[in-house]
């Protein structure tokens, strides 16, 4: 198939895989995509647990919107897992991302809510969640001024809830799916754009994958009518159910067609032409030689795992008697210290007798020293008493 008129080999009611001239983007999910002038836009997101930095800053669960010639970049999480709430502007014309200095009270920080811009103006942001806080409020930032508002919906009290998808057509904001981890939201919204009024237009039951959190929704013109589209999902299993929809995609959660009143209607697709069978197998032994190549990547890469695991094995191994060894010299540095400290305690005793000794040898000294004085003097004085006597005797 070749990148120039690719469009023209699509079969009907069937995915195929795209040509792609250069270097492909990383695989990632919770990333922000848009489309501008024929090029498909993508904005962050992540992979293996780790948000890319192929943007100003790296995130995932963020919401990217189409003004003009510039993309509107709001919120979502960092690699650290910290949540905001700013505003990034990538000017489309010198690709430069620049960071936009609002004022008032910007919505909470957030990821994983919905966004749309109204009158080529106002950045309308509903919904969204921390990391257990779950939201259903409206934040409106007015792009001339850069200034923040939380403007009062009117209409329907609806529940709280992220991962939903929006689509706006003309005044009217359509939001689909979402949920707060424990149950999905089984309502389909529809916000008046100019009166800021929500309500709630139609209802699915039970575990039908529009209750999702995480699905794409799109808008399209199929025979003169218009429909919204919506793909993928997860509500206790990841989706791609394939209704016979008369659209030239396959793999759609569910669609729904917009009629001239403007109200949304859930249509009926098996009263569209049916796909021939021969159609069917060829989609079947196309998603079958799909699957047979996931299963030798994920073969392949379960093999490189096994490799790391022995890899992991056997250094765990070196360690554990690496750890063995040293504890086994600290054990013989520890004897050997308590030994020292022994021969110390030890010394400090004879040190101290020494020191006793010392000064039992001072005073015998000094006793022996006045011992000597002593008897020199009574040495002296004998002297000198005997030659008076010889003295008198010669006189």
């Amino acid at each position: 198939m070749g990148t120039d008129n690719w469009h023209l080999a699509l079969e009907y009611d069937q995915w195929v895989s795209l040509p792609v001239a250069g270097t492909r983007p990383s695989a990632r999910y919770k990333h922000a995509a848009v489309v501008v002038d024929e090029k498909l836009y993508i904005v962050g997101g992540s992979r293996n647990g780790r948000y890319l930095s192929d943007v100003q800053v790296a995130r995932g669960g963020q919401s990217v919107s189409l003004v003009g010639s510039k993309l509107i970049m709001f919120g979502g999480e960092d690699k650290r897992r910290h949540l905001m709430n700013d505003v990034h502007i990538l000017d489309l014309e010198t690709m430069a991302w620049n960071v936009a200095e609002t004022i008032q009270t910007p919505p909470a920080p957030r990821f994983d809510h919905t966004a749309t811009v109204h009158a080529n103006r106002y950045l309308q942001i509903y919904g969204g969640c921390t990391h257990s806080i779950f939201f259903n409020d409206l934040h409106v930032l007015d792009l001339e001024t850069l200034e923040w508002s939380q403007p009062q919906i009117q209409g329907d009290l609806v529940s709280p809830r992220a991962g939903h998808a929006g689509v706006s057509i003309d005044e009217k904001w359509f939001m689909v799916g979402g949920g707060d981890n424990r149950n999905g939201a089984s309502e389909t919204l529809v916000m008046d754009l100019h009166k800021l009024a929500i309500s709630v237009l139609t209802n699915v039951k039970g575990r039908h994958p529009l209750a999702s959190e995480g699905l794409s929704v799109s808008s399209t013109f199929l025979d003169g009518d218009q429909y919204l589209v919506a793909f993928g999902g997860y509500n206790g299993k990841y989706n791609n159910e394939s209704p016979a929809a008369a659209a030239a995609a396959a793999s759609v959660t569910a669609a729904y067609a917009l009629a001239k009143s403007e109200s949304l209607d859930f249509t009926n697709f098996n009263s569209k032409p049916k796909v021939e069978l021969s159609v069917k197998i060829n989609v079947i032994k196309e998603e079958k030689k799909t699957l047979e190549s996931t299963i030798r990547e994920v073969e392949a890469e379960n093999s490189q795992l096994m490799e790391k695991l022995e890899d992991l094995k056997v250094t765990h191994v070196d360690l554990t008697k690496e750890l063995h060894s040293v504890q086994n010299q600290l054990a013989s540095e520890k004897s050997r210290c308590d030994d020292l400290e022994a021969q110390i305690l030890d010394l400090q005793k004879k040190l101290s007798s020494m020191q006793s000794i010392e000064q039992q040898v001072q005073e015998l000294r000094s006793q022996n020293s006045a011992i000597e004085q002593d008897m020199e003097l009574a040495s002296t004085a004998q002297t000198q008493g005997s030659g008076g006597v010889w003295r008198w005797i010669a006189g």
